[in-house]
């Protein structure tokens, strides 16, 4: 089982950047909330593993201890950025990272910038405590800028929230070699009231010969019905009989006299 830790930036009374009617920290969480949802539910054998999962507010060293404690693989800030002019996307390890974290770095940031593109500011290096604390290979990303306009709008957009939440979990499952769940296809639920197109001559016949009375064509049969398109059927056989052998009611008296001897 591979553990993932995802760090959703600042909380609570630190919003983090602020603009265009966004905080960071609302953003960083609707991000981390998705990679863990459609990780977990899209790969096999991964723990998604958050700092926090609701608006509270957690002391970096709060972050990186807990990430430590629980032993995990690798950890992700989400961050949202401020003050960067045209905007874009950007990622940063520490400057003393281990090629662990470069080789994540170089795979997060690929993926993230396949799935939702804009303006690649580039891999980074940093001394941020996120990625300098952390055990295990680190790398936060800053996707987009809060006070840049067209950032600020594409924030706003469900399309691009789940472009960068995809880019994550893509970029993730490529570090961590995560094998993909079988996706069972749906299939439709059938309207009953409509015969099967190969079928759909055959309940013509069927239903103009008596045997059916018409409704509900893709409904499993009942032992009751099939008793009654049985009965049907025997009364066909026996009338047919009876036009070329004779009287149906001395059949009849016959058939009723071979079940009496069977029972």
């Amino acid at each position: 089982m591979k553990k993932v830790w995802i760090d959703a930036g600042h909380g609570g009374r630190d919003p983090g950047a602020v603009g265009n009617g966004i905080q960071e920290k609302d953003i960083a969480l609707t991000v981390s909330l998705g990679i863990k949802q459609r990780l977990e539910a899209g790969y096999q054998h991964v723990q998604v593993l958050l700092s926090r999962s609701t608006d509270i507010f957690l002391e970096l060293r709060d972050r990186t201890t807990m990430a430590n404690r629980a032993g995990a693989d690798i950890l992700i800030s989400i961050h949202c950025n401020a003050g960067g002019g045209q905007g874009g996307f950007e990622s940063f390890r520490h400057t003393n990272a281990s090629q662990a974290s470069v080789r994540l770095q170089n795979t997060l940031h690929k993926a993230i910038m396949n799935k939702f593109g804009g303006i690649d500011r580039g891999q980074k290096i940093a001394n941020f405590h996120m990625v300098r604390e952390s055990n295990m290979p680190a790398v936060l990303t800053e996707n987009l800028f809060v006070d840049v306009v067209a950032d600020a709008n594409r924030l706003k957009q469900k399309s691009v929230i789940d472009a960068i939440i995809d880019g994550h979990v893509q970029g993730i499952a490529n570090h961590l070699g995560l094998t993909a769940k079988e996706v069972r296809p749906v299939t439709p639920e059938r309207d009953i009231n409509v015969p099967s197109p190969w079928a759909e001559s055959s309940w013509r016949e069927a239903r103009a010969n008596g045997y059916f009375d018409g409704t509900r064509p893709g409904a499993p049969i009942t032992r009751e019905e099939t008793a009654i398109v049985i009965n049907r059927l025997r009364r066909n056989f026996l009338a047919l009989f009876a036009g070329v052998n004779g009287n149906i009611r001395e059949i009849e008296e016959r058939l009723q006299k071979i079940e009496a001897d069977q029972e």
